[in-house]
């Protein structure tokens, strides 16, 4: 069982792992400080290049920063166009999981998921919503983290696709069906309405970003997602 399988385990029931995009970055402390005391289970990081997406975000320096105030996992999601070039300067970061996109990698999938996992970090594989689970399905043994996009990534506070749970459901039998051992995370438009359709199809690990920093009630917010 992997520390994100465990960590589930002794939690009871789906996490919540707050998009830290959506966060004020001019006091981003306080607002770490403010959505783990709200229940945050995870951090999620964003890192877009400006390539492989259109946007740009953030490197290593500021995942370093936010690792020395969190006092939860951070789950750092690569977007860029060359992973294995940037993966090592995550880990050392201070990451806890790294994910990076199965469509960013034209070959040497399983051989970079490796080397993320050498360098003493999880192992995550991150999938668009337009890429099938027969691309992936035979990577599906190397990883710890498999993240299920529910938009297309680059911005945020994009419409939930809620077609997309259909390969959540297809990877947790899989999983089952083989004895694997990864957790399924589901990032892009989840807030507390579609958040349900995402615990019954078997999301594990929830990232919300504007339904939880765009509210005035970040405990509120986290429970809801969570269905508690």
């Amino acid at each position: 069982m992997n520390s994100l399988s465990r960590r589930l385990s002794e939690l009871g029931t789906v996490a919540v792992a707050p998009s830290m995009l959506a966060a004020d970055f001019t006091d981003i402390r306080a607002e770490i400080e403010a959505v783990e005391k709200s229940g945050a289970d995870f951090l999620h990081l964003d890192v877009m290049d400006g390539n492989f997406v259109e946007n740009i975000t953030f490197g290593p320096m500021i995942v370093e920063a936010i690792a020395r105030v969190s006092k939860v996992p951070l789950i750092t999601h690569l977007m860029i166009s060359d992973p294995g070039k940037y993966a090592p300067e995550f880990i050392k970061a201070g990451s806890s999981a790294i994910s990076i996109h199965y469509e960013a990698v034209e070959s040497g999938h399983r051989e970079l998921l490796e080397e993320i996992r050498s360098g003493g970090c999880l192992a995550g594989l991150a999938v668009n919503p337009d890429t099938s689970i027969a691309e992936f399905r035979d990577l599906l043994d190397g990883i710890d983290l498999l993240l299920a996009m529910t938009v297309f990534p680059g911005f945020g506070g994009q419409k939930f696709m809620p077609e997309v749970m259909g390969k959540v459901r297809e990877a947790v039998a899989i999983r089952e069906a083989k004895g694997l051992d990864f957790v399924i995370e589901v990032d892009g438009g989840v807030n507390p309405s579609s958040a349900d359709s995402v615990r019954e199809a078997g999301g594990q690990i929830l990232v919300a970003g504007s339904a939880v920093f765009g509210t005035d009630d970040y405990s509120g917010a986290i429970a809801s997602i969570r269905g508690a």
